[in-house]
């Protein structure tokens, strides 16, 4: 018995590594050739990381990660709004890690190498179509580059990982159309420059129409006093400006968006200094899809981004296609690589993440910051004269609990998948 498994991205990855972990045979098809750590940083959080941990690979993604204490939010002028602690230092048994994109997903891949076997992790495969027959599902592939049939497989189950956009998302719902922009743009970045704040803090100052957000991704350099520290500028434009396909190599041009941030220099924070440092820049439109009535086609579904592609926002995007992973790792466990499995997976994941998808498109957590730069657009003398220390509260708790990481029920819960070996 066989699950293919379209795309090494995170979510595909978690899926392979989950399922070995349960003795289930699973053929990882990768589009691209030569898979390359790209991107930049992101974050991980505690019920991600979690499951990680029970994949034995926190130990080793934390040596190349930071264990984030704290998350701040701060006025377009620098003005402090909101602190609250992460990860281990709020309680949590599993850590908060900002990490590198490209080198969680080369971790993954690695584990993914030594653990299964050599011929089940292949490269150069394009999820092309799919078909289903007599209680088998074929999946086939073709050159991504090419465009040349490569391999028509067979296997009880396809788990399309294949991103925003899916190839088996299309063909199951062929009149969605493009992904959705919401009028953000984002200019991202690394750069080596010295930690600011506790060294492990990711901050986020602004509004809803220009932001910034950083946090180190390296611990700092015992020579040179450095860390790597990854950055976000974001502009929100009317959704009539031309926008190209997203991707995550597309160079982005400074004079877009520095003048805006010229006068960001903070006694804690230089963010002009920061952008003008970096080595290069990419440039991303911020979309998602709407949540779909449905992520299953008898024997094939969607996972991460092609099931539930959502803003960069509350830093839910890899953690939540860790948990599709699991979740779907335990129904397989539970009722075989079945129809009911990929079922009871979409019963749990598909309402749980529309959620985080919708509160997202409100701004999530970060929606403080534009409540106080509607309610104080000049900056303020008392914080608690604009908003409450009740009402901050309240925003970052309801996202906890819409994202599925509050802090006691998660400590409290058994393990979501019991492993074989």
């Amino acid at each position: 018995m066989t699950v293919i498994v379209a795309g090494a991205g995170i979510g595909g990855l978690a899926l392979a590594l989950s399922l070995h972990q349960i003795d289930e045979d699973v053929l990882l098809c990768e589009s691209v050739a030569d898979i390359k750590p790209l991107g930049v940083g992101i974050n991980l959080l505690p019920h991600a990381t979690r499951e990680l941990a029970e994949l034995d690979l926190l130990a080793g993604l934390s040596a190349i990660a930071v264990k984030t204490s704290e998350l701040c939010y701060y006025t377009k002028r620098g003005q402090h709004i909101w602190s609250e602690p992460r990860g281990l230092a709020a309680g949590y048994r599993w850590p908060q890690l900002s990490i590198h994109r490209g080198k969680l997903q080369m971790a993954l891949l690695d584990a993914a190498r030594e653990r299964l076997p050599r011929e089940r992790v292949l490269t150069g495969m394009h999820l092309h179509t799919w078909s289903q027959s007599n209680g088998r599902v074929t999946a086939t592939f073709i050159d991504p580059v090419t465009g040349n049939a490569k391999a028509e497989t067979d296997g009880d189950l396809l788990i399309a990982c294949d991103g925003i956009h899916s190839t088996a998302r299309a063909e199951l719902h062929p009149d969605e159309g493009p992904p959705i922009w919401n009028g953000a743009i984002l200019w991202r970045g690394t750069t080596f420059a010295p930690p600011f704040l506790s060294g492990s803090t990711m901050i986020m100052a602004g509004h809803e129409h220009q932001k910034f957000v950083c946090y180190p991704v390296t611990e700092a350099d015992a020579k040179t006093g450095k860390a790597l520290i990854n950055w976000v500028a974001e502009r929100k434009f009317p959704t009539d400006r031309v926008w190209r396909r997203e991707d995550w190599n597309r160079a982005g041009v400074l004079e877009e968006f520095l003048p805006q941030f010229r006068d960001w220099a903070f006694d804690w924070l230089d963010v002009p200094a920061l952008i003008t440092s970096a080595a290069q820049v990419y440039e991303y439109p911020m979309v998602d899809r709407d949540p779909l009535s449905s992520w299953t086609s008898g024997r094939m579904t969607l996972l991460g981004d092609a099931a539930h592609p959502m803003y960069p926002i509350g830093s839910n995007g890899a953690s939540q296609a860790i948990l599709d992973a699991r979740v779907l790792t335990r129904e397989i466990q539970r009722l075989g690589p079945t129809e009911a499995a990929l079922a009871a997976f979409e019963a749990e994941r598909l309402p749980a993440t529309s959620k985080i998808v919708l509160a997202n498109r409100g701004n999530g957590p970060e929606r403080v910051m534009q409540l106080v730069e509607e309610r104080a657009p000049n900056g303020f003398d008392r914080l608690h004269d604009v908003i409450s220390t009740e009402e901050l509260s309240d925003v970052a708790d309801t996202y906890k609990r819409i994202a599925g990481f509050d802090m006691e029920q998660l400590n409290a819960r058994g393990p979501i998948v019991v492993a074989s070996r």
